[in-house]
């Protein structure tokens, strides 16, 4: 009797075993459990831990409940202004409400995905290539507005869109090269401009206070000849204002009378008769030299004696 009840605890046992084995369930801190019992939806969602549930006639089903990142495949369109484009783009998302996610859409991932890639074709129809190229955030916003509304009825909450990268064609980014390059030597020439119009400006206060206070040129002068000295050259380029010229001209003796005495205009080349070139002057006979030329006249015939006239022979017939 003893063995018998002890078989019968056994089995028992044995029963109990394989029920609790079969009857409990693990669910993860990132997951909730959704119960069916019957097909039916149970109300009650499971939290995380242990739990149990009604062998051969609930079913339960774990849904992740962390952020998804879902890359969107590159959409190709034609934007507002007829640039041909190619767009992608990076989706996150997470499920809000496990029982809703399981019931309300087959499969939430690939309905996400396919909503996004419809969403970015559209937002690429609406938008210009600047918009593309340098307002993404406004985009972005657009674009996670378009893809919460639908989903939020799935059960899942769009966390953040983001447009990766805009794609042109070659011919597209050589155009903008030469715009921005055009831009760029646009803003060098305006520079330029502006930086020699406010030296001018400077040079021009320095020069009227120069032309008050003459001294200060030479000042600045000396000041050049040493910045230039300092270099070591072996050639020393020296400016002379006109200024110290005239100073110059107006401190030598006698200038200004000799100017004014200065006769008047020649006449006219037409009015005027032509001139002859002037014999260089002679310069006086002293006494002394007359003597000497005598005497050596006198000596010369005293040598040669009388000169005779060579006769002419005419030539035999």
């Amino acid at each position: 009797m003893i063995q018998e009840l002890l078989v019968a605890a056994a089995g028992a046992a044995a029963a109990v075993a394989v029920y609790a084995g079969a009857a409990a369930r693990v669910v993860k801190q990132y997951e909730r459990g959704v119960v069916f019992r019957f097909g039916r939806l149970r109300d009650d969602i499971r939290s995380p831990g242990f739990t149990m549930i009604v062998p051969l006639v609930d079913r339960l089903h774990k849904v992740n409940m962390q952020i998804v990142t879902m890359p969107v495949p590159a959409q190709e369109g034609i934007t507002r202004d007829n640039v041909t484009v190619r767009v992608d783009a990076v989706v996150y998302f997470k499920v809000v409400d496990a029982a809703d996610a399981l019931v309300r859409v087959e499969d939430y991932k690939f309905a996400v995905s396919q909503m996004a890639q419809t969403s970015l074709r559209s937002i690429i129809g609406k938008s210009d290539l600047d918009d593309l190229l340098s307002n993404r955030e406004k985009l972005n916003q657009g674009l996670e507005l378009m893809l919460d509304s639908p989903a939020m009825g799935w059960g899942v909450a769009i966390d953040r869109v983001e447009i990766k990268d805009v794609s042109l064609p070659e011919t597209m980014k050589r155009s903008m090269a030469r715009q921005a390059e055009a831009d760029r030597e646009r803003r060098a020439r305006v520079i330029n401009a502006d930086a020699e119009l406010q030296a001018s400006k400077k040079l021009a206060e320095a020069a009227g206070v120069m032309s008050d206070q003459p001294a200060a040129l030479q000042l600045r002068l000396l000041q050049t000849v040493m910045a230039v000295s300092a270099e070591k050259n072996s050639t020393l380029v020296l400016p002379i204002p006109v200024e110290l010229l005239r100073f110059l001209e107006r401190a030598t003796p006698g200038t200004a009378s000799e100017t004014e005495q200065a006769p008047s205009p020649m006449p006219s080349p037409s009015s005027a008769p032509p001139l002859s070139p002037m014999p260089p002057p002679v310069p006086p006979l002293s006494e002394a030299y007359l003597r000497g030329r005598a005497a050596a006249e006198e000596a010369v015939e005293d040598l040669t004696g009388s000169s005779v006239e060579p006769t002419h022979r005419e030539p035999d017939t």
